[in-house]
């Protein structure tokens, strides 16, 4: 028997939460400069306990072929992404809206 989600109360594979939190997250995005001028897109305002952070820093890594983490509630990825962010963004499920570039 397959577990039930308890916010929803459907079964884990029909589970619909992390979709609804997708389209209600308001999410930064800009750049940084860090040690030695090296360039840093942060992304910020995505909810940790709502949606699976690891897997959503992993999948726009491998998107951006570049290295980054997860650390203080905001994604770093290392070089300038900050044009691509929404597209990639919006291909994982989030609301184009929702996504601000500053």
């Amino acid at each position: 028997m397959s577990e039930i989600c308890s916010t929803c109360g459907l079964p884990s594979e029909l589970c619909v939460c992390e979709t609804i939190a997708k389209e209600q997250q308001k999410i930064q995005v800009y750049t940084i400069k860090k040690k030695f001028g090296k360039m840093y897109t942060v992304i910020d305002g995505i909810d940790a306990k709502q949606i699976g952070i690891k897997e959503l820093t992993k999948k726009l890594k491998s998107t951006f072929a570049c290295g980054g983490t997860f650390k203080d509630g905001k994604i770093e990825l290392q070089g300038n992404h900050k044009q691509h962010v929404r597209d990639a963004l919006t291909e994982l499920g989030f609301a184009p809206e929702t996504v601000e570039l500053s």
